[in-house]
């Protein structure tokens, strides 16, 4: 019995050494793999870096041209481009014309902010990206 259980012991000390040796590649691979997962990172946070440069032009044409013609008369797109003096010029016009509209003479002027909002939606969106960038955000063309 003693050499059964001399053998059983052997046995289980090759099984501890190959389970040893197991964790040991294991380790390894993780270690390899977890440095590859570290560079994959690091490049797509490069290129998510690099693309949030780039961006802006169009992003902004789009989001000022779509919110110019769904409520332009608030001045938001005036906002969103950075015109802040205009867009308190159009915010004060409107709330100015709305508290003035139960008279008759300017009744006119509520529509105006509006109409403003929905001519600077179109023609943001109907230039192109190089030509609303240089006149809108390299120029500083705040009106049409």
């Amino acid at each position: 019995m003693s050499e059964e259980n001399k053998d059983l012991g052997d046995k289980a000390e090759e099984a501890f050494d190959k389970a040893k040796e197991a964790a040991g590649e294991a380790a390894e691979d993780a270690k390899e793999a977890a440095g590859d997962f570290k560079e994959e990172a690091k490049k797509t946070a490069n290129e998510f870096t690099e693309g949030l440069k780039n961006a802006g032009g169009d992003n902004k044409k789009i989001l000022a041209g779509i919110t110019a013609i769904l409520v332009g008369w608030l001045g938001v797109h005036k906002f969103i481009l950075g015109y802040n003096k205009e867009g308190f010029i159009l915010l004060g016009l409107s709330l100015i014309s709305i508290i003035l509209a139960c008279t008759v003479i300017f009744a006119f002027l509520i529509y105006i902010p509006g109409l403003i909002g929905l001519i600077e939606g179109i023609v943001y969106l109907t230039k192109s990206d190089e030509e609303f960038y240089n006149t809108y955000q390299v120029g500083k063309k705040p009106w049409f």
